[in-house]
């Protein structure tokens, strides 16, 4: 999942994991709810959340928003293991996979595209280790 104040791009793994897939997109304020529909369709065992570093290595300001959302995650789906993940560059290199890809600009605008491919870039990268 990359988080945002107003948006959550939402990724999932196939079955095998290892081929990260953009699934959604989620008003923050909605993400809950929508996590709770994805969990009932397929059944997450692990989230992998983004970590929003500076390059610095300090945390971004945003980590204060995540850190109480994690608090509600872990308490809804007890089950689920929480993992967090570096996702500097993420938004970058989305905007960069989106124009290699043959975007259009219209497509690179609509900012919900851009967080879905950056959740899904944030989960492939964790798979690939």
């Amino acid at each position: 999942m990359d988080y945002g104040q107003k948006r959550c791009g939402i990724a999932i793994s196939d079955p095998l994991k290892m081929i990260a897939n953009g699934l959604d997109t989620a008003e923050t304020h909605l993400l809950i709810e929508k996590l709770k529909g994805i969990q009932r369709e397929y059944t997450f065992e692990k989230m992998v959340i983004g970590l929003p570093m500076r390059l610095s290595g300090e945390m971004s300001a945003i980590e204060q928003k995540i850190i109480p959302l994690i608090e509600t995650i872990k308490k809804e789906f007890p089950e689920v293991e929480i993992v967090r993940f570096d996702e500097r560059f993420t938004s970058k290199m989305a905007m960069q996979s989106m124009i290699v890809a043959g975007a259009k600009k219209k497509q690179r605008a609509e900012k919900g595209n851009i967080d879905k491919v950056s959740a899904t870039l944030l989960l492939q990268e964790y798979l690939n280790l």
